[in-house]
């Protein structure tokens, strides 16, 4: 050893071009809200002034969108996951996305058909699974996974009758 510590870094500050360019380079692997994007220039070691002028021009020039992000978000998570309102409001909370954003996100997310839509198909996928593994425990599980999901309780309570009612008619119970 040299008399300096091995663990010891010196952490290299990033001057305004070198900013622009770590923060064009982050944009250019997978889309980011304002807040995720500053948090990961001021760990690259971008100061506050200059990250923030970045995200002011990136935003100026299209490039950073909270409200176009957060609408994708909650479409694609709403559509192929199959989650509901409460776990997408939470994720995009997490993000660092203003609740006004998050609130017409998710609201436009569900389209037409609503949440009970994506409740019901969440269910139905799951539902065929359960009645093999355990068929009593069956409703308990759906019932907690749906939760999980993000579905309020009111809803998954709704679509369980639901589910049952027609698994019921179909074995002709």
């Amino acid at each position: 050893m040299n008399g300096s510590s091995a663990g010891a870094r010196t952490k290299k500050v990033l001057g305004l071009k070198d900013t622009r360019g770590v923060a064009y380079a982050l944009l250019a692997r997978k889309a980011w809200t304002s807040r995720e994007l500053f948090i990961r220039l001021r760990r690259r070691g971008a100061s506050v002034e200059h990250a923030e002028a970045v995200i002011a021009d990136l935003e100026r020039q299209g490039y950073l969108n909270d409200e176009a992000y957060a609408r994708a978000w909650a479409e694609g998570r709403a559509r192929h996951r199959h989650l509901g309102s409460r776990r997408l409001r939470g994720e995009l909370a997490k993000k660092g996305v203003p609740r006004k954003l998050i609130e017409a996100a998710v609201e436009g997310a569900f389209g037409a058909e609503g949440e009970r839509a994506e409740a019901l198909i969440a269910a139905r996928t799951r539902w065929a699974v359960l009645l093999k593994r355990s068929p009593e425990k069956a409703p308990y599980r759906l019932q907690q996974y749906l939760l999980r999901c993000g579905f309020s309780g009111e809803l998954v309570q709704s679509v369980i009758k639901q589910i049952a009612r027609v698994e019921a008619f179909e074995s002709g119970a």
